[in-house]
């Protein structure tokens, strides 16, 4: 494109500096980076779920009832969903890194005021603002496709994902020992702590990985270094036009638009919600669960192991079919279904996993004489579904969507971030009031949310037949289509 004042500058390309970008970083490189952000993804979902265990303090303290208090859970996570989406177009135009450590640092300092809140107004502030402070997947998965090719990311995403899940998982185990033997505030102290140690590990050890960011600085050094006169691809649109409030605005709303308008991104993301949401329903009520059992504080921490056991299994077991998808895919470049709904095939048999899971874990909590081992088998069912169904939506949207995957990854993040805050606050009262009246209220609870489940899943297998025709009515897909034959004409390849 022809830009107003650039006609004697050259702008510099991909292929031009390939060897310079994060793409060519060697594998120890990459697998270090990652790892660092598979850190700040595991605190940042640890500050989702820790609060929880302070939640009989809180109440205490500033004589507030346990609903009120549980406010601060939900007021988190539903503002962490749109600080996603709100943090995400600035990583793209201003790189990764400083876009990471600002957010690290808001997210941090937001823990002081709920750490030494003298009321109960000053800890929901605090607790607003660092939700809507965090960056969270919407920065991570895009440091994964700066470093990776869109065809053999999968490894790099399934690694993120279970950072993603994770983390929640982690905060109810820690918490559980803290609930026990420390104050309520050590729940954000902890928080904290933990925080400041990813940043400073982020600070040292992650460089920029944005592309255009780095061709950008490739350039500038190349025109000091040899003279050259070529440009990076932000220094040649003027700074008004790049953070005009109209192109902004188009970025932010583009999520929310596909998530309303495209059926695949909808559909994905409401199961990929509900699922998640329902590990923060768990977190609030494993408490009525296991007090059948008399567990204590430590012990309830605990029962949580088995959904992070059924991460691990689902997350080993997508490493061959990983192996076995990309095998399928370079055997049928041709085949659309080999190169989109493919990577859905595992999702056909894990994504049962959630019903299957929640059924049994109905009517296997009624309490002794039930054995507890048994509703942990069906929970870690639950966390294998949980997870497959994460992994596998986001690698689909972002093969499916190309240059708009970020849009459409962000709707699926914003969808669980949203839904399970929204649930956290009535999670109690569902689990305690449903069918109290014949003494079945857990069970007959779960089986709601396995009737929900069985409904949603059913729609996996509905896109994974008509995925062609979904994304040929798609607006989306069609201009993505049409980018790709553009792309297949003769001409340099100029990043994105």
């Amino acid at each position: 494109l022809d830009r107003p004042g650039t006609y004697d500058k050259i702008e510099i390309t991909e292929e031009d500096c390939y060897d310079e970008l994060g793409y060519s970083f060697p594998s120890w490189k990459k697998w270090t980076i990652l790892t660092i952000i598979f850190l700040v993804q595991v605190s940042m979902n640890f500050n989702t779920s820790l609060y929880s265990n302070g939640l009989t303090g809180i109440s205490d303290e500033f004589h507030v009832s346990a609903q009120a208090a549980r406010c601060g859970a939900m007021i988190f996570l539903v503002l962490y969903a749109f600080g996603c989406e709100l943090w995400a177009p600035w990583s793209e135009e201003l790189g990764r890194w400083p876009i990471l450590q600002l957010s690290l640092t808001l997210v941090n300092i937001w823990q002081l005021p709920v750490a030494l809140a003298p009321n109960f107004a000053s800890l929901m502030v605090g607790r607003a603002l660092g939700g809507l402070s965090s960056a969270g997947g919407s920065v991570t998965l895009g440091m994964i496709a700066d470093m990776w090719e869109a065809d053999v990311q999968q490894y790099a995403v399934a690694y993120v994902v279970f950072s993603s899940v994770g983390g929640s998982v982690l905060g109810p185990v820690v918490g559980g020992f803290v609930e026990a033997f420390l104050d309520w505030r050590w729940c954000i102290w902890i928080q904290l702590i933990f925080g400041g140690f990813v940043q400073a590990c982020h600070f040292f050890l992650v460089p920029e990985t944005r592309t255009t960011v780095m061709m950008d600085k490739i350039a500038k050094r190349r025109r000091k270094k040899n003279g050259e006169n070529i440009w990076g691809p932000n220094e040649l649109v003027p700074f008004k036009d790049r953070f005009s409030a109209k192109e902004v605005m188009i970025l932010w709303i583009r999520p929310f638009k596909m998530f309303l308008t495209e059926p695949i991104v909808l559909t994905l993301s409401l199961l990929s919600g509900f699922s998640d949401a329902l590990i923060f329903m768990f977190i609030q009520s494993f408490s009525l669960v296991y007090q059948q059992w008399n567990f204590g504080t430590v012990e309830i921490g605990l029962s949580f192991i088995p959904l992070l056991v059924g991460y691990f299994i689902a997350w080993f077991a997508f490493i061959p079919a990983i192996k076995k998808n990309i095998k399928v895919r370079n055997a049928n470049p041709d085949d659309e279904r080999a190169q989109y709904e493919s990577r859905l095939w595992f999702l056909l048999y894990t994504a049962p996993c959630l019903p299957i899971g929640l059924i049994g874990f109905a009517w296997t909590i009624q309490g002794p004489p039930i054995h507890w081992i048994g509703n942990m088998i069906f929970a870690a069912i639950v966390g294998i579904a949980n997870y497959a169904i994460y992994m596998a939506t986001i690698d689909y949207m972002i093969c499916a969507y190309g240059p708009y995957s970020a849009s459409a990854t962000g709707g699926n993040g914003w969808s669980r971030d949203f839904l399970a805050g929204v649930l956290t606050v009535p999670a109690t009262p569902f689990f305690s009031n449903i069918g109290a009246s014949s003494g079945k209220n857990l069970e007959y609870a779960c089986t709601i949310l396995f009737c929900i489940a069985f409904l949603l899943v059913i729609a996996v297998y509905v896109i994974y037949w008509k995925g062609p025709a979904l994304r040929a009515r798609s607006p989306f897909a069609q201009q993505l289509a049409a980018a790709g034959a553009a792309a297949h004409a003769p001409g340099r390849r100029v990043s994105a």
